[in-house]
C-alpha cells in the first residue's frame, strides 16, 4: 500500500490533531493512539487519503480546498450512494461517517473502511496473464450488470439523480464533470464508459495508465462483455445506439480531462499529473464526434492511425495547395532543369518554387515536419509526407525537404542556444539551406563506424580533415551550413560507437571544397540540389559549433535518423500511389492484341498487387510514425528499420512495373516514371542499405522473441 502514497502533498494538508481529536469522539481512535496520515498517489478528484493507527486503517475522501467549481465534489452523494449500496451487499467499502464541520480538517470529508485489495488503474492490466486478464474483465461486467439491477427504491435513492432523460442532460452541460456526479436514468450510458476504451484507436492515449484496449491479449471482446452484461440482466443483447452512448461517453471524458487540467492551472489538483490531461481534450472531443457521426457496431478498426483535428485539417490544406499551385508548376520546373542542363544556373531554385515556398509560408503550411513548431504529431505529418511525395519538389515548397529537416531537427533537439540562433532560425525561415556530410568514399560506409574524417581539438578551435560524399544539397547557393559526422576519438579505444562527432562547418571556411556532383543513373539530381563530394582541407572552426560534445555523434545521428526515414518512407508511399495513378491509366487507354492492357490478366494481376504492397507499406509506416510519437525514436528502432525497408522495396517494384505497362516511354522523361524510380532505387541505399537494416531486425525481433520466452517461464 505504500507504493500507491505518498506524503501529503503541500496544496492537501489539514490538522491532523484536530481530525484524531474528532475520530476519538466516534470512537475511532483513541486519544493515546498514533495517526499517520498519507495521501494517495492517484486519482484526479477528490483528494484521498490513508489514515492508520497501531490497530486499524481507514480511507478518508475531502472536497479539495479553494476556489471549487459549481456543484462538484460533493463528498455528501458519495456517502450516501456508498452507504445504501454497502447495506444492499453490493461490494463498497464500509462508509463510517460524514463529517460537515469544516473547523476539522477544512472541508467536508468522509471515512470508509481500509480495504485490503489489488488496484488496477491501467485499463491494460499489465504483468497479469491473459487467462486471468479475461477472468478480471468478465467480473468487473458483472458487477455493473448487478449494480444496474438493483432496486433504487429498496436502497431509498429515488430522489439520489433526477432519472430518467440522463443523456439529454447531459449535452446539454456546459460545466465540467467529475466522476463522483453520478446520477439514474441510463444504464447504457455507464456500459459505455465502460467499453469506451475498446473503441479508441491505438494512437489515442489519454495518460500512461489510459489507452486503448485493442489487441491486448486476454480482454474479452466488445461482443463478449455486452453478451455477459444483458445475460446477467436478463435483457436482450441488441443494444441499439451504442454509438450514440460512447460518443457521449468520449465527450464526457472530454470534459473531465478538462477539468482536471483545469484544477492543475488553479493549484488545487489532487495528482501530480493533472497537467497531462490538457493533451487529451481535443483528441477525445474530436474522436467522440466521429463515432457520434457514423454507426459503430464493434470497435472501428479503420481508424487505426487517427489523425488530429490539425492533422486533418493541415493535409486538407496541403492536398488543397498542391492541386492548386504546386502540381501545375510541375512543366515549369521542368522546362527550367532542361534549359539549363549544362548551366551553373541549374544549381539555383527556380523562381516559380521560390514564389511558391513565399504563398505556402502565408498559409501557415511550413515547417509541417517539426512537432515543436507545428503542433503535428510525426502520425499527423506522416500522411502529409505522402501526399508530398507525388511531386519530387514539393517538400522544399513547404520547407520540408531533406537534408535540411533532419539537420533542423538535430538543432532543435541538440543544439546550443547560440547554434540554434545561428543555424536553426534562418533554417526555420527558408533563409539559408544546409547539408550532411557523413558518408566517405574510401570506407565502406554502410558500417558508420568505418568513418575516418578526422576532428581534433586546437585550443578554441577544431580542425577537420576528410573527404565526403553523396552531400545532398550541397550545391545550391543557399547551401550555408553542414553538419559533418567525424572521428574524434582513437580508433584503438573505446567504445565504436562513442568515437565520434558531430560539428556545424559554415561552408564559406576556409578548406571547405566542393569537388564534383556525383550522378544518380546518369542524372546530376539538381532539382535537389545535387550529392557532392566535398574534401576538408585542415578546416578550422570555433569549438562553440560541436554538437551536444565530442564522442556523441551516433547518439545524435539515431535522433535525426528516425522521423527523417519515417518521412523519406512516406514519400515514397505517395510516390508510388502517383506510379499507380499512372500505370491504371495507360492499362486503360492502351490496346493490345485486340484488348485493353488491363483485360490482360498479367496486367491485372501488377495492378492488385500493386495495391496490395501499398497498402502494406502504408500501414507499417503509420505503425512507426504512431510508434515514434508514443515510445520514442530508440524504442521504435525496428518499426522504423522495417519501414526503410518494406517501402522503398515495394514503391521501387511499383515504379517498376508501371515502367513495364509504358514501354519505351516509361524509360524516357515524357512521364516521371524514371526519375521516380531513380529516386526510390536510391533510398534503399540512402540512410543505409537495406542488408543493415535487415540485420538489425534480426536482432530485435530475436531480442523480442527472448522477452517473451522468459515472460512465460
Amino acid at each position: 500500500m505504500e507504493e500507491q502514497t505518498t506524503p501529503v502533498r503541500p496544496q492537501h494538508k489539514f490538522s491532523v490533531d484536530r481530525l484524531q481529536r474528532y475520530l476519538s469522539v466516534k470512537s475511532l481512535v483513541s486519544n493515546n493512539d498514533t495517526v499517520t496520515v498519507r495521501q494517495y498517489s492517484f486519482g484526479q478528484s477528490n483528494p484521498t487519503f490513508l489514515i492508520q493507527t497501531p490497530s486499524n486503517s481507514y480511507v478518508l475522501r475531502k472536497k479539495p480546498s479553494g476556489e471549487l467549481l459549481p456543484g462538484a465534489h460533493k463528498v455528501d452523494r458519495e456517502y450516501r450512494v456508498q452507504k445504501a449500496l454497502f447495506s444492499a451487499g453490493f461490494p463498497v467499502p464500509q462508509p463510517l461517517l460524514h463529517c460537515t464541520d469544516a473547523e476539522v480538517i477544512g472541508t467536508d470529508f468522509y471515512l470508509m473502511e481500509h480495504v485490503k485489495g489489488r488496484i488496477f488503474r491501467d485499463l491494460r492490466l499489465p504483468g497479469v496473464r491473459a487467462a486471468e486478464r479475461t477472468a478480471l474483465y468478465v467480473a468487473a461486467v458483472e458487477v455493473l450488470a448487478k449494480l444496474h439491477s438493483l432496486d433504487l427504491a429498496s436502497l431509498n435513492l429515488e430522489g439520489y439523480g433526477k432519472g430518467p432523460g440522463y443523456c439529454k442532460r447531459q449535452a446539454r452541460v456546459i460545466a465540467v464533470l467529475d466522476w463522483e456526479l453520478s446520477t439514474t436514468g441510463q444504464p447504457l450510458a455507464d456500459l459505455a464508459y465502460f467499453l469506451m476504451p475498446k473503441y479508441w484507436p491505438k494512437n489515442l492515449n489519454i495518460v500512461s495508465t489510459m489507452g486503448s484496449l485493442k489487441g491486448i491479449e486476454g480482454i474479452p471482446s466488445v461482443d463478449d462483455l455486452i453478451s455477459i452484461y444483458c445475460q446477467c440482466r436478463g435483457i436482450p443483447s441488441a443494444l441499439p445506439g451504442m454509438n450514440f452512448y460512447l460518443a457521449l461517453s468520449d465527450f464526457k471524458m472530454a470534459g473531465i480531462a478538462q477539468g482536471i487540467y483545469a484544477r492543475h492551472l488553479m493549484g488545487n489538483a489532487s495528482a501530480p499529473n493533472a497537467a497531462q490531461f490538457g493533451h487529451c481534450v481535443e483528441p477525445l472531443a474530436q474522436y467522440a464526434l466521429q463515432l457520434a457521426q457514423s454507426s459503430v457496431t464493434g470497435p472501428t478498426e479503420d481508424t487505426l492511425f487517427l489523425q488530429t483535428a490539425k492533422g486533418q485539417t493541415v493535409l486538407q490544406q496541403v492536398k488543397d495547395f498542391m492541386r492548386q499551385y504546386v502540381l501545375p508548376a510541375q512543366q515549369e520546373v521542368a522546362e527550367y532543369y532542361s534549359k539549363h542542363t549544362q548551366s551553373p544556373q541549374r544549381w539555383h531554385t527556380p523562381q516559380i518554387i521560390e514564389d511558391l515556398k513565399v504563398r505556402a509560408r502565408e498559409a501557415g503550411l511550413w515547417n509541417l515536419f517539426l512537432p515543436a513548431v507545428s503542433g503535428l504529431s510525426q502520425l499527423d505529418y506522416a500522411y502529409i509526407a505522402e501526399e508530398t511525395g507525388r511531386c519530387l519538389f514539393a517538400p522544399e515548397v513547404f520547407n520540408c525537404q531533406a537534408p535540411d529537416t533532419g539537420n533542423m531537427e538535430v538543432l532543435h533537439m541538440f543544439g546550443s542556444e547560440e547554434q540554434k540562433k545561428t543555424w536553426l532560425e534562418p533554417l526555420l525561415k527558408g533563409e539559408i539551406r544546409s547539408c550532411f556530410c557523413m558518408t566517405e568514399p574510401d570506407v565502406a560506409s554502410s558500417d558508420a563506424t568505418n568513418m575516418e574524417c578526422t576532428l581534433h581539438r586546437d585550443e578554441d578551435h577544431y580542425v577537420i580533415n576528410g573527404k565526403k560524399w553523396w552531400s545532398s544539397g550541397a550545391g545550391n547557393p543557399k547551401c550555408k551550413v553542414a553538419i559533418v559526422m567525424c572521428r574524434s576519438g582513437s580508433k584503438g579505444g573505446g567504445k565504436r560507437h562513442g568515437q565520434h562527432s558531430m560539428i556545424l562547418v559554415p561552408m564559406d571556411t576556409a578548406g571547405v571544397k566542393l569537388v564534383r556532383p556525383l550522378t544518380v543513373f546518369g542524372q546530376d539530381d539538381a532539382i535537389h540540389g545535387g550529392h557532392f563530394e566535398v574534401h576538408f582541407e585542415n578546416v578550422r572552426v570555433p569549438s562553440a559549433n560541436i554538437i551536444l560534445g565530442e564522442g556523441r555523434g551516433f547518439e545524435i545521428a539515431q535522433g535525426r535518423l528516425g522521423p527523417g526515414r519515417l518521412h523519406h518512407c512516406m514519400r515514397a508511399v505517395g510516390a508510388a500511389e502517383l506510379a499507380l495513378e499512372l500505370l491504371c491509366l495507360r492499362a486503360t487507354t492502351r490496346s493490345t492484341f485486340g484488348k485493353k492492357l488491363y483485360q490482360h490478366e498479367v496486367v491485372a494481376h501488377w495492378i492488385a498487387e500493386c495495391r496490395l504492397m501499398i497498402e502494406q507499406a502504408r500501414l507499417l509506416t503509420l505503425q512507426a510514425a504512431h510508434a515514434l510519437d508514443t515510445v520514442g525514436s530508440r524504442a521504435a528502432r525496428k518499426q522504423i528499420a522495417m519501414i526503410k525497408v518494406a517501402a522503398a522495396r515495394m514503391a521501387c517494384k511499383v515504379v517498376d512495373i508501371a515502367i513495364q505497362i509504358y514501354g519505351g516511354a516509361g524509360v524516357s522523361g515524357d512521364v516521371p516514371l524514371a526519375q521516380l524510380y531513380s529516386y526510390l532505387r536510391t533510398l534503399r541505399i540512402a540512410d543505409g542499405p537495406d542488408e543493415v537494416h535487415l540485420s538489425s531486425i534480426a536482432g530485435l525481433e530475436l531480442r523480442d522473441q527472448l522477452k517473451k520466452a522468459q515472460a512465460k517461464l
